[in-house]
């Protein structure tokens, strides 16, 4: 058992780990420690002194480190390929003061000695070198011939091994950290062999070893390579047989996150046993050799085993196995003796182990969090075992065991342990409340994402559950108004974002516009080229509003009608975190978009109102009659008899008066001037436009104003007397005129529309007298026929666009009565 409690002893600080390398604790040269906490340094720290030696600035980041057996050149790994250092350069100069801090060295590409793409892991056995790679269709296991003289002259390519990969959905996490070790027979020895007994290099039983790899790399005492794949394949290289290629040994079926050997036995001391690997989720396999006699006929036993997981890091010494789940730091006791396996020849152990090989692997708490990576286990001469451990902060500290007695653990403890364990027992219970407090926030942050994707999911339900007719909770509505800036004219919407739903718009939503002519002059090409408009916001509340202002026309463009279609956006990227933010996304999938409604904005809205103008003063002056007849006179002889006034364009829209009466609601007195308000007044298509009161000339009503092409346009209402054959019927008559045929068809379009709209909305049943029709449909038979054969004919397009605008000026001239 364990007596007394372990210690943890915070030893030095290097930062927050790093995200694109490895964290490492690797044994040095003598008492010296390689670090490395995930970025690009490689830190040399020297136990004894507890003093940080040197630092290396290597040009990427660091993915695993090895030395090599005479303890001169140190190989550090990176994604690139692997860079050569000598440890002579580590060490301080006399000159060197101590107090200066720790030795500063850049490593250039001079120092690379093996170019590879995406190296995992590095060994080194004797004087070679070897790395292991993935590429996209294998892993690759690659042999140098180091150099031993140079740390700048490249390493000679010796041989290449490669295994393919697995499918992806059994692959795992293919950025994972491979697992190299080496295990030779346990009767060769290290000097012969000019391997060195570590972490990575283990002496095997001999008949463990033959059972293994076979008679051949036994006979040959050949090193045989051990791989451990992130797929949980273990694959084995013997390295002196000719013709020999990776194979599989076993397949625990996820990340290999360890591999090492238990030595303890009773007959061949310091020859391991039994060799244990362990995967990232605690599945555990326990390799030894059969039990049917002492030649090995039994073959090599398999004992399957669990420990609790996940496994992020491990190490272990002659018969314990420490590993870390990141928030605790256990230890796994191989040969405990009441599992009945420890001091027992092979044939010996009991029939419980063996049903229950999980019995075996059994772990204890050691009450220390935040490990992610260990340094290999040394034992002192009284049995205490002292551990270096990288915790997830960059903190390197020393962790000491309990001496190991077989007495019983009754007895008194000195007072200085009953000290240290308490300090022991208020840093875990430190450690616990720092992670329950990280823990409080993560959830605090996972329920405000969820409350706000609840609001999201129920305002993209309400808005796409509605078909395109009704009337949504959440909209928009515009006002125009023409504005000037630096002597400039523009038409300018004021679009009004409602929320109407009891439901909150988060931040991450965006209200998306979009503006685009129905039409488009001949002169662009005919083509209509839309422009968008993106306005974030957040925390819209029910009930509440937003007003976002975007220009829709300059001053002379003639594109109208102009719809303005309005959507919200919602970006999903709020809800990740770092990690995914970085990472590519498609955009399709990261936002998404909810149609809201359509504004248009027309002639009508576009029209600028001016003053009426003044009619002409009577004079009783005869010098100024004279002078006024003669300016006529001249006026009429220019131009053979002509104005020289532009020729005016015109259309009319005849309406009952009774109908528009029961609309609308017009007073009996001026229904023309109602009409006129309610034209240039009126919210169609979801616009209105500010507009001052319009001026009126006695018994009709008339507006001037400007188009947006800068045309000269009026527009009158008056009743006109329509004579039937049962009764005289009173009509009201909208006319539009002006020198622009554009303005003149705009402007007759928006009229019509409204009107349409305001008898929809009314629910009247619109009629229209069938002689009218008739007549209408025989006229329009006549000046189809004048086009088609002018066309037939192929008169000038000068003719024919005169032939076209009488066509159209005949056409509404006579406008059909709505009942």
């Amino acid at each position: 058992m364990m007596e007394g409690r372990c210690a943890a002893e915070p030893w030095a600080e290097f930062g927050l780990l790093g995200k694109s390398g490895t964290p490492l604790v690797k044994c040095g040269t003598g008492t010296d420690v390689f670090i490395c906490i995930g970025g690009e340094e490689v830190y040399v720290f020297t136990a004894p002194e507890k003093t940080l030696r040197a630092v290396l600035q290597m040009p990427a980041a660091v993915r695993d480190l090895a030395v090599s057996h005479d303890e001169q050149l140190l190989f550090v790994a990176c994604w690139s390929g692997v860079y050569c250092v000598k440890v002579q350069l580590l060490v301080p100069s006399s000159s060197h003061d101590t107090g200066s801090g720790p030795t500063e060295l850049k490593i250039s590409t001079e120092c690379l000695v093996a170019v590879a793409d995406r190296v995992s892991s590095l060994l080194v056995v004797g004087s070679v070198l070897l790395t292991l790679c993935r590429t996209d269709s294998s892993w690759s296991l690659t042999l140098y011939q180091t150099q031993q003289a140079s740390q700048s002259d490249p390493c000679d390519l010796l041989a290449s091994f490669s295994l393919p990969l697995v499918s992806p959905s059994v692959q795992g996490d293919t950025e994972s950290r491979c697992v190299l070790v080496c295990v030779y027979p346990g009767d060769v020895s290290p000097a012969s062999s000019r391997l060195r007994p570590s972490l990575s290099h283990f002496p095997l039983q001999p008949l463990l070893f033959r059972l293994l790899f076979g008679a051949e790399a036994a006979l040959s005492k050949s090193p045989v390579v051990l791989c451990g794949l992130p797929d949980g394949r273990l694959s084995f290289l013997p390295l002196r047989i000719p013709g020999s290629r990776l194979r599989i040994l076993h397949s625990l079926e996820q990340p290999v996150v360890f591999i090492g050997a238990s030595a303890v036995m009773e007959a061949n001391a310091g020859c391991a046993g039994c060799l244990i690997a362990l995967g990232k989720q605690g599945r555990a396999v326990l390799i030894g050799a059969g039990g049917a006699g002492s030649e090995g006929d039994g073959g090599a036993r398999f004992t399957l085993g669990c420990v609790p997981g996940p496994v992020e890091c491990a190490c272990m010494d002659q018969s314990r196995v420490y590993y870390s789940t990141g928030s605790d730091l256990l230890t796994v006791d191989l040969w405990n003796s009441s599992s009945g396996t420890a001091g027992r020849q092979e044939g010996e152990e009991d029939e419980g182990s063996r049903s229950n090989p999980a019995a075996l692997l059994t772990p204890v708490s050691l009450n220390v969090s935040g490990v992610t990576a260990l340094h290999q286990p040394t034992c002192s001469s009284a049995g205490e075992v002292q551990l270096l451990s990288l915790s997830v902060r960059g903190r390197l500290q020393s962790i000491r065991l309990p001496v190991r007695t077989q007495e019983d653990g009754l007895s008194k403890r000195p007072s200085s342990q009953v000290g240290r364990s308490v300090g022991d027992i208020l840093s875990a219970i430190g450690d616990v409340c720092e992670r329950a407090s990280a823990l409080k926030t993560i959830i605090r942050s996972k329920n405000q994402i969820l409350k706000e994707l609840n609001q999201v999911m129920n305002i993209s339900f309400l808005l796409s559950n509605r078909s395109e007719f009704d009337s949504k909770p959440v909209r928009c509505r515009g006002l125009v108004r023409w504005s000037s800036l630096l002597q400039r004219d523009s038409l300018n919407m004021t679009c009004v974002l409602e929320n109407l739903s009891p439901f909150v718009l988060e931040r991450g939503w965006t209200l998306s516009v979009t503006v685009r002519p129905l039409s488009c002059p001949l002169e662009a090409g005919g083509n209509a080229s839309s422009v968008n408009y993106s306005f974030p916001f957040g925390g819209l509340g029910p009930g509440e509003s937003v007003e976002v202002s975007l220009p829709v026309a300059a001053e002379g463009d003639a594109s109208f009608p102009v719809t303005v279609t309005c959507s919200l956006l919602f970006s999903l990227w709020k809800f990740l975190g770092q990690e995914e933010a970085a990472a590519p996304l498609d955009s399709q999938r990261a936002c998404f978009s909810l149609p809201l409604n359509t504004l248009t904005v027309d002639w009508l809205h576009a029209l600028r109102l001016g003053d009426l103008p003044a009619p002409p003063r009577s004079s009783s002056n005869p010098a100024d009659l004279i002078q006024g007849f003669i300016s006529s006179r001249q006026l009429r002889c220019r131009g053979g008899g002509q104005a020289s006034r532009p020729e005016e364009y015109s259309a009319r829209v005849r309406v009952s008066s009774e109908l528009l009466r029961d609309a609308l609601g017009l007073t009996p007195g001026g229904p023309h001037v109602s009409l006129l308000e309610w034209l240039l007044s009126e919210g169609c298509g979801g616009v209105k436009a500010e507009r001052k009161g319009i001026k009126t000339d006695g018994g009709s009503s008339v507006i001037c104003g400007s188009a947006p092409n800068n045309a000269a346009v009026k527009l009158t209402a008056e009743e006109v007397n329509i004579e039937e054959k049962t009764e005289p019927l009173v009509t009201m008559e909208v006319q539009v005129k002006s020198s622009s045929v554009a303005a003149v068809c705009g402007l007759h379009h928006a009229v019509l529309h409204r009107i349409q709209t305001l008898l929809q909305k009314a629910g009247s049943s619109r009629t229209v007298p069938i002689a009218d029709l008739r007549l209408a449909l025989q006229q329009a038979e006549v000046e189809r026929g004048q086009v088609w054969e002018a066309s037939s004919v192929g008169v000038s397009s000068g003719q024919m666009q005169t032939l076209l605008l009488r066509v159209y000026q005949q056409l509404r001239d006579g406008p059909l009565l709505m009942l």
